[in-house]
This record gives structure tokens, sequence and C-alpha cells, in this order.
């Protein structure tokens, strides 16, 4: 896609960042090494894996885990990649049961 006031010849001189040259020695990888630890809500830690038995759905492992089957949705939302129809999973899936 064009515009008309792109520049083919733009001049970036005054952003910074790395040049190609690679002057830091990290072999062209990143440094995080100014990063702090913290959580994330992606992070493999949240949740419970529970892997699916025979006779499960949604709703008896909603009612399992929180004590409320309608919060099953909760679940189906954590593992939406996981289940594109929550009426239909499987012996054997491995879900992620988020955290209450």
């Amino acid at each position: 896609m064009t515009f008309s006031n792109d520049n083919p010849n733009a001049d970036f001189s005054d952003v910074g960042g790395s040049s190609t040259s690679n002057s830091s020695g990290t072999g062209g990888k990143a440094d995080f090494s100014d990063v702090s630890a913290g959580s994330s809500s992606t992070t493999a830690g949240s949740g419970t894996m529970y892997v699916v038995k025979s006779g499960d759905n949604l709703s008896k492992i909603a009612k399992r885990f929180y004590g409320d089957p309608s919060k099953w949705k909760k679940i189906h939302a954590a593992n939406s990649d996981k289940i594109p129809n929550p009426d239909l999973i499987h012996p054997g899936l491995q879900l992620t049961i988020p955290d209450a």
C-alpha cells in the first residue's frame, strides 16, 4: 500500500536504536538485561492444567474448579484456540483452568 506522503528517501537518522554494526556484542540478539521480573496473564504458570476425562464437559469442569457450572465460559475463553466448539471436548485434551 502506498500513500501520497510516503517518502522513499526518508531520513531516520534521529531515531534511537541499535546500529547494523551491533557494537554491543550480543550477536544480533535482543538484550533484555534491563527488564525486571514480573507476572503476566500469558505465562505458563497462570492457572491449572487439567486433562479432560471421559464424561467431562466444560460445565462439570467449571463446577469442580469454581463451584459454579455457569463459569464454563471462563474455561472456554482461556482455551478457545483448542476448543472451537465448547460442546465438543474430548478425553486427553489438556486445558488451562484460569485462577478464580
